[in-house]
């Protein structure tokens, strides 16, 4: 039986630093055209490790910083459970197996690249890697409602952000480091005054 967290409990923790590296490998193994869809079902909808809101906060904190930013969630969930190991186990989890299958794809690819069959099932993914990005936002999208910044402002600084680096083609550090930060310092100013005795 799945131990209950200290923080939550209603949601179970991980067991041990094995069963986080499983977790991570089997949802890194089903993540064909991005992992984040497959982690959102696994961590929130399967094992109940996350609840919603705790996801985007750690999708959220993923993103800004450097790197991958399932690697950083993956990161900051295990150091989260067990420390540096549950950090390490999650990431090597997460890391392992596909490593060893891209390498074995890549050395295929190679030798198949100009057949057109190849160019148009690769095409084909790229149609449903998007899908699941999609259905992702949608199934997060109930979380904007409890959003510091409120459900319109929000919505604002996501389409502000679509528009600059989407169609505007602004290079994304500069935007993230802009929007990024007014939008930190608006919701900590309105988390602040919420929380000030009246």
């Amino acid at each position: 039986m799945p131990e209950a967290r200290a923080d939550a409990p209603g949601l179970p923790a991980p067991a041990s630093c094995g069963e986080l590296f499983r977790a991570f490998q089997r949802l890194a193994l089903q993540g064909f055209g991005g992992v984040l869809p497959v982690a959102h079902r696994e961590l929130v909808e399967r094992l109940r490790w996350l609840s919603p809101d705790e996801f985007v906060e750690l999708l959220a904190l993923g993103q800004v910083l450097p790197g991958p930013n399932i690697i950083n969630l993956a990161l900051i969930f295990g150091d989260r459970h067990f420390g540096w190991r549950g950090a390490l186990a999650a990431t090597a989890g997460l890391l392992s197996a596909p490593m060893l299958l891209v390498l074995a794809l890549a050395t295929l690819y190679r030798q198949f690249a100009t057949e057109p069959m190849v160019a148009g099932a690769l095409r084909g993914m790229g149609a449903v890697a998007a899908g699941l990005v999609l259905s992702t936002a949608v199934k997060l999208w109930p979380t904007l409602k409890k959003n510091a910044l409120g459900l319109p402002l929000a919505v604002g600084l996501a389409a502000a952000t679509f528009a600059m680096v989407g169609l505007l083609r602004w290079p994304m550090v500069g935007v993230v480091l802009g929007l990024g930060s007014a939008a930190m310092a608006l919701a900590w100013w309105r988390l602040a005054a919420s929380e000030a005795p009246t």
